[in-house]
């Protein structure tokens, strides 16, 4: 389950977004769902084949290959739609998608996966207790687990002075970042997917939160989507694997130091014929990949920007943009 829908309340907030989420099932009034298992299954903790997933009939995702096996993910650059999918909530609509050999909403279902939203619609007037019980009744726990299950996560997150005040009257930087991570936490699911948990949050602040969120979220499973990482970033640093996502290809995948320290891909707009480029990179090493209206560039042992600008003015081809893969851990 995603535990960041909006709950279904008498006391909606005042206002409602538009929320990817499906509409909230009633909560169990008496009967648990099958426990999930103490560990993920065996299997990649992801792995898909060709993927596309649309939003709003429009391809997002078209042809994304990829495979990962660490316990501990961070997964950069892709597109929201891929958090969507991975929890459950976007179907695929095209391709294979899998989290520890299951298909997402199936796992989701069985509570394998619970997914973390980047800042959904919370009721003003609830209390992060009561929206993390809420969570976890969501998932399908009886309230007696619920409440025992939330409890653990407020105290392995650290929440315990916020914990009873309203959402309304909390104006902590990350507190509802950290609800929406309790909330998924309290599902008891081995395996966590954070939209991009540290986001607009002031240095210091975010520092601070990733270092709670590895030291909380020990013993579970977790994929972070987002944007970037900092590589100084706690998450970063626990993290065994990270993959660089640019448009529907893998720019780079390893160790979040080693994709940080080969600062020898680029990505580049570029305009003007490539194909007379190309076979200049190649001539010297150098290797060029198209992707869409980009390309990547990898510049292989000993070219440098300087002389990648010269070849592309040599071939009438204008550098618009040029970032480094490795900024997805700047």
């Amino acid at each position: 389950m995603n535990a960041g829908g909006p709950p279904p309340t008498s006391q909606p907030p005042t206002s409602q977004p538009p929320v990817s989420q499906p509409p909230a099932p009633p909560v169990p009034s008496s009967t648990q769902g099958p426990a999930p298992p103490s560990t993920a299954p065996a299997g990649p903790l992801v792995a898909c084949e060709h993927l596309r997933v649309d939003v709003e009939g429009v391809p997002a995702i078209d042809g994304l290959t990829l495979r990962a096996h660490a316990a501990h993910l961070l997964l950069l650059g892709a597109h929201r739609a891929i958090f969507d999918a991975l929890t459950g909530v976007a179907s695929i609509a095209r391709g294979a998608l899998r989290i520890r050999g299951v298909e997402p909403a199936s796992a989701t279902k069985q509570r394998l996966v619970a997914g973390a939203p980047l800042d959904p619609p919370l009721p003003p007037r609830w209390t992060l207790r009561e929206y993390v019980v809420w969570s976890a009744r969501l998932s399908g726990l009886v309230a007696s687990d619920a409440a025992k299950n939330a409890d653990d996560a407020i105290a392995k997150l650290q929440l315990g002075a916020m914990a009873t005040t309203p959402f309304a009257k909390n104006t902590l930087p990350h507190a509802r970042r950290a609800a929406v991570v309790a909330g998924a936490f309290a599902t008891g699911a081995p395996l966590l997917v954070l939209e991009d948990p540290l986001g607009g949050l002031p240095e210091e602040v975010a520092h601070t939160f990733a270092r709670i969120l590895v030291t909380g979220l020990e013993g579970k499973e977790w994929i972070i989507v987002a944007p970037r990482v900092s590589l100084t970033s706690p998450l970063a640093m626990t993290a065994e694997e990270a993959i660089v996502v640019g448009g529907n290809h893998v720019d780079a995948q390893g160790a979040p130091a080693e994709i940080a320290a080969a600062e020898r891909r680029f990505r580049l707009r570029v305009h003007g014929p490539i194909e007379s480029l190309a076979q200049e990179l190649a001539e010297r090493g150098a290797t060029l990949r198209i992707d869409g209206a980009h390309v990547l560039v990898d510049l292989g042992a000993s070219l440098t920007t300087a002389e990648l600008a010269a070849l592309c003015a040599a071939a009438n081809v204008a550098i618009v943009e040029l970032t480094p893969i490795a900024r997805a851990l700047s």
